[in-house]
């Protein structure tokens, strides 16, 4: 058992690492590309692409990384990490730019990206037993939200702090991509640690394949449609929506919607944590479900409410069960699927819910700008997610992940 141990300590280093460089590069990535010259619109464009050239790069990755090996291409995500951050320190051309955006694998917005999720997420599955593998998922998740924020206020700190020094603007942003192409480097390295424990023991069938996927595809399909559904609902009301209808609704400035945002993420990590002792109760289902309804009922009631701090505290509560869906969520898709499909579900599914968020932003946007539809996004994201969370269950109950074999 030493080596699945050292491999599964080497996968929480690289997670760490990863969203560390993520939030390391957020705070600056925009702000570079405007220091570079580029326009407005380039940036948007461009940030546009990187995000589409990622869900490309990672679809391919990822449904054929059981088959290819997963270290293998755990190692290409990396490097394409340090291909993006070379490039966009040594080059302002917007044309070669786009390319390493939509090729290299970038993070704008702090969040995963790439192949590296659902590939350790399948290697992580692989290492531990079905009564562990709920709870790593839950420290796994823990772990990169406080990178993130961590990586998020160091990067914001550093490039700040050199030009209080004397340096420019834009080198001071080229220093923290310097650290992002490292971080990318320094993932490389540590994916070539990685023993063969990580990789498929059962090999499949001969069967037909579409997306990676052959005895478990209907499954992951059905999953995908309904996470899409979830992200769109999700999508309505993202953390930026939440800051402005804060700001529009009660005239706060930034700082005290930072603050408030800073407490309800720390209750969504913790929250994670605690979703693992409900589900060994309850199952995973279950917990996915009777969590998240709730959840979606104080973010309908929120518009209702008269004040501030009433409103703050629905936040709060809402913040403190919202999340406890997502590692039993990624350890439910893990569990359900053959073992040589599992880099390729989480994939799909992964991409499923990106697509799905990215289509109702603007929606919101719509009717954040209409006084009379301020409240809308939070009705209908409340109720979409009610409708999934409904679905799911139904179709879901029944499927039960090995260790549930009892309830």
């Amino acid at each position: 058992m030493l080596r699945p141990n050292l491999d599964l300590r080497l996968l929480f280093v690289t997670r760490s690492m990863r969203l560390f460089a993520y939030g390391f590069l957020s705070v600056v990535l925009a702000l570079y590309l405007a220091e570079a010259g580029l326009s407005e619109i380039q940036v948007g464009l461009l940030l546009t692409l990187t995000l589409a050239g990622d869900a490309a790069i990672t679809l391919w990755l990822t449904t054929n990384a059981d088959r290819l090996g997963r270290r293998r291409m755990l190692l290409i995500g990396a490097l394409l990490m340090l291909l993006a951050g070379m490039v966009f320190i040594f080059t302002r051309n917007p044309i070669l730019l786009a390319m390493a955006a939509i090729i290299g694998v970038l993070s704008p917005s702090g969040n995963e990206i790439g192949p590296f999720l659902s590939v350790e997420q399948a290697s992580l599955t692989q290492l531990v037993t079905d009564q562990k593998r709920t709870q790593v998922f839950a420290w796994y998740n823990l772990v990169g939200s406080f990178a993130t924020a961590t990586g998020a206020l160091l990067g914001g700190w550093l490039a700040q702090g050199l030009q209080s020094t004397g340096w420019t603007a834009l080198a001071s942003y080229q220093m923290v991509l310097a650290g992002y192409a490292l971080a990318g480097l320094a993932l490389a390295l540590c994916f070539l640690g990685l023993s063969p424990a990580v990789e498929v023991v059962e090999k499949a069938d001969r069967e037909k394949r579409v997306l990676g996927l052959h005895k478990s595809r209907k499954v992951v399909l059905k999953l995908s449609a309904l996470f899409a559904l979830d992200a769109f609902a999700g999508g309505l009301i993202v953390q930026s929506m939440f800051a402005l209808w804060f700001h529009m609704r009660f005239g706060i400035d930034t700082g005290v919607i930072g603050s408030i945002f800073f407490g309800a993420n720390i209750l969504a990590g913790i929250s994670a944590l605690l979703a693992v002792k409900i589900a060994k109760k309850f199952g995973l289902i279950n917990t996915m479900v009777f969590t998240h309804i709730p959840s979606s009922i104080f973010l309908m009631l929120m518009p209702l409410m008269p004040n501030l701090p009433l409103a703050i505290t629905l936040l709060l509560l809402r913040f403190s069960i919202s999340q406890m869906d997502v590692p039993t969520r990624q350890s439910y898709t893990m569990a359900v699927v053959a073992p040589d499909e599992r880099s390729a579900a989480s994939g799909v599914t992964s991409i499923a819910r990106s697509v799905g968020a990215a289509l109702s932003p603007t929606l919101a946007g719509i009717f954040l700008g209409i006084p009379a539809l301020l409240s809308l996004p939070f009705f209908l994201c409340g109720g979409l997610k009610i409708i999934y969370d409904l679905a799911l269950w139904r179709e879901f109950r029944q499927v039960r992940p090995p260790e549930e074999s009892q309830l």
